[in-house]
């Protein structure tokens, strides 16, 4: 697979020139400077192009290309938003980059309450603390009918954590769950935002009346628009998984969390350009989820790959484990993704990219700027490992 790395553009603290000594052969990124729903200019996509190309790699993957929230909702804006889309992605096209990863989660991506979860070693991971994420909807955000979203038992420990907690920890939630892991991959939140809470809970007002079947019918919709695109100019449309696998989140629906979920998506549209983000560490969040059966089941209609992973703990709690630890099982996903990978290339189709993700934080990489689960070391050292299990399992086929 090809060794690949998310960069967040010329002003990442990580440049281009690090990431080629320590042997990415692919970019991952956007053109984070363009508002959310503007076209992508050929000019601008062809500038990141050749520039990435100057330090020997490739921009590989767009991530994200982001589906605007009318987009999700159906807002009356919806169709002139998914023609600039198409128009975007027909500009990537015509410059050679083939894959696009997105998502279709509401308001809010992927969600942490702890961004520097130590462990006994000096490290520290992200953390989901389900009591916390219960407490931020029920008493900070104060969502009508939140309470009813939880278990009995989950909005107990709320009252009885509502007792101890501070108003700066109160803040440390807001930050960590709706601001730090949002605005730095162009979402709805920013850092600098004045009234964050007030801001987000707007967000969820325009999803009203918008239950589970709405929502997949709006990213069918979505899909069946831009797939004559996707056909014309060849580009792969790969969406992630939802971040956590809840079935609502915030009482808004999340609907690509599980394997009937994405036998459903891949079957809504089946067409091969609509195919999977395969992301190990999402999808091992969630304790119903068998992520070494579920890789082998999509793999064909897999078109990038995220190799990370977690451990579910008691209570709804889970944490991001070591790459080489955790649920998800790396070494074998590997072994399935290069099988894929070698079937591809022998019918003359292309490879496919991976990315590590969430490395832990070390060597001082909480000190470095880094955006909340993307330092440098800690991914480094994850690259490493995961380059290792490639090439054990390249040997292995090589001598079967």
């Amino acid at each position: 697979m090809e060794k690949t790395w998310r960069w967040f553009g010329r002003k990442d603290r990580i440049t281009l020139a690090m990431l080629r000594q320590i042997g990415v052969e692919g970019i991952v990124t956007a053109l984070h400077d363009v508002p959310n729903g503007e076209i992508w200019t050929e000019e601008a996509i062809r500038d990141l192009c050749s520039y990435i190309e100057s330090y020997g790699m490739r921009w590989s993957v767009v991530e994200s290309l982001p589906v605007c929230e009318a987009i999700k909702y159906a807002g009356p804006e919806r169709d002139a938003l998914i023609e600039n889309y198409k128009v975007s992605l027909a500009n990537l096209g015509k410059c050679g980059v083939k894959t696009v990863c997105y998502n279709f989660m509401p308001v809010l991506d992927w969600a942490r309450t702890d961004l520097e979860h130590k462990w006994e070693d000096g490290t520290t991971s992200l953390y989901f603390d389900y009591v916390r994420f219960a407490y931020f909807d029920i008493k900070i955000l104060a969502r009508e009918g939140a309470a009813a979203d939880f278990p009995a038992d989950i909005v107990a420990k709320v009252e009885e954590l509502d007792k101890v907690m501070t108003d700066g920890d109160r803040h440390t939630l807001v930050e960590n769950i709706i601001v730090k892991t949002q605005g730095f991959v162009n979402g709805n939140i920013s850092e600098g935002d004045r009234e964050p809470v007030r801001k987000f809970k707007s967000l969820l007002d325009l999803y009203k009346g918008i239950d589970r079947d709405a929502l997949r019918e709006n990213l069918r919709y979505f899909l069946a628009a831009i797939m004559p695109v996707c056909d014309e100019w060849d580009i792969n449309m790969c969406i992630h998984p939802d971040d956590p696998p809840l079935d609502k989140v915030f009482g808004l629906p999340r609907i690509i969390t599980s394997r009937d979920d994405i036998r459903w998506f891949l079957g809504a549209v089946d067409n091969p350009h609509n195919g999977l983000t395969f992301c190990a560490g999402s999808l091992s969040a969630g304790s119903r989820n068998n992520v070494v059966e579920m890789a082998r089941e999509f793999a064909p209609r897999t078109h990038f790959v995220h190799l990370r992973s977690c451990n579910v703990l008691d209570g709804g709690n889970f944490i991001e484990a070591p790459h080489t630890a955790g649920r998800a099982n790396l070494v074998e996903l590997c072994r399935i993704f290069t099988r894929e990978e070698r079937r591809r290339n022998a019918n003359g189709g292309i490879g496919l990219p991976m990315r590590v993700d969430h490395g832990k934080n070390i060597l001082g990489d909480a000190e470095g700027g880094y955006n909340p689960g993307y330092g440098f070391y800690g991914r480094m050292w994850a690259l490493g490992q995961v380059t290792g299990m490639m090439a054990a399992v390249e040997n292995e086929l090589n001598t079967k």
